[in-house]
């Protein structure tokens, strides 16, 4: 082994031995050939938005459209996401690990807090066996759900603003999953999960669990992928998945949550669609959407996006029991996409929600509501590192 010759100096003079110093340079290359292989990325994500009829004289508040991270008129810091990760190689005994904090008003706040602006967005080992061609992949700790058309992860959804059928699916688990590639085309995962994981919008406390601990939240999901002999329909993709746990918040019973969706590419290359069904069970009753994407890009730079929605909902879980029971709602975002500087996702979208059934949207001075439509326009920022 060489040393330098500040090392070989010390040795000279009884400071170091030569020994105590080999040691130590081993253990400086272990930690270095570590952090060569780790990755740090994230984004930061602002908004600017406008809701017209909201300033109504008079008015004691306005009540916002019930999906997730909804706002008012105002400038905003949404989320900052920090991703630190050693991906697995390609042995058959691999291993790894994902690290993904999130900070601001969006984040996920799956600590024992309600109002934290802080949180552990994703934190698991990556563990690979070696099981018939391609081996288990699992992940062991919290990770993201695996039902839902979209993310959590703000870049990765064609919109600014989140769909009802993400409000109303689970979006965090603590436990292990496990996923198996039977081949390019087919792919399974199956889990288990602490049962409290499973309510909707934001996740449950890290580590929370049910009265009694052998009550679990159990989950599948299948993936399929068209193979290039498709033709134009090369690279769809159709995901669906179930999950299922008692019903912690009711204490008795269960809540199930279906998820069937695909995307779907089109004989035009620069046009994609897309389609989302979600279905939730409850104790006390149920919710579904149907929703309907599309996307066209223009060019590398711009991009259109388009989604529509409906909902009935006899849950409250958006506009259910607290309006009128067995509600229902439909929503309209479409979303224009310039990327006008380098890593950064400029988005302007338009969105309109309609409640079908009483008037959810804004309070008067006498308190009671006036309005059955909410129009919103938002500009989205998005840095990316």
């Amino acid at each position: 082994m060489k040393f330098n010759k500040w090392t070989l100096g010390l040795a000279a003079v009884g400071a170091v031995s030569l020994a105590s110093a080999a040691c130590a340079d081993e253990q400086m290359s272990q930690v270095q050939t570590a952090l060569s292989q780790t990755t740090i990325s994230g984004y930061v994500d602002t908004a600017a938005i406008w809701r017209p009829g909201t300033d109504q004289s008079g008015g004691v508040g306005p009540k916002m459209p019930d999906y997730s991270f909804a706002k008012n008129d105002g400038f905003y810091l949404n989320a900052v996401d920090i991703a630190i990760d050693r991906p697995e190689n390609e042995t058959p005994w691999a291993a790894g690990y994902h690290v993904e904090l999130m900070a601001g008003p969006d984040s996920v706040p799956n600590v024992d807090s309600s109002t934290a602006n802080f949180g552990i967005r994703q934190a698991y080992l990556a563990l690979r066996t070696p099981v018939g061609t391609s081996g288990i992949d699992w992940k062991v700790g919290v990770w993201d759900t695996i039902i839902g058309y979209e993310s959590t992860s703000d870049p990765l959804d064609p919109n600014y603003t989140r769909s009802y059928g993400y409000s109303i699916e689970p979006t965090t688990h603590t436990g292990i999953l496990g996923t198996y590639k039977v081949n390019d085309t087919i792919s399974v995962s199956g889990g288990v999960a602490n049962s409290s994981s499973v309510d909707d919008g934001t996740p449950a406390a890290i580590n929370g669990t049910a009265t009694y601990e052998s009550q679990k939240a159990y989950m599948g999901a299948v993936a399929l992928t068209a193979p290039s002999s498709w033709g134009w329909l090369n690279g769809a993709t159709f995901n669906g998945g179930v999950i299922n746990s008692i019903d912690s918040v009711h204490n008795e019973g269960t809540i199930t949550s279906w998820y069937a969706g695909a995307t779907i590419p089109t004989p035009m290359t620069a046009l994609k669609t897309g389609i989302a069904y979600d279905y939730r069970a409850e104790t006390e009753g149920e919710s579904w959407v149907l929703g309907l994407y599309a996307s066209y890009q223009f060019n590398d730079k711009t991009s259109f996006n388009l989604r529509g929605e409906y909902l009935e909902d006899s849950l409250d879980e958006l506009y259910g029991a607290s309006v009128v029971h067995r509600n229902a709602a439909e929503e309209l975002t479409a979303t224009l996409q310039y990327n006008l500087w380098a890593n950064v996702l400029s988005r302007v979208e338009f969105r309109w929600d309609h409640v079908l059934h009483g008037k959810p949207f804004g309070i008067n001075s006498a308190g009671a509501s006036f309005r059955a439509n909410d129009f919103m326009l938002a500009l989205n920022l998005i840095y990316q590192f």
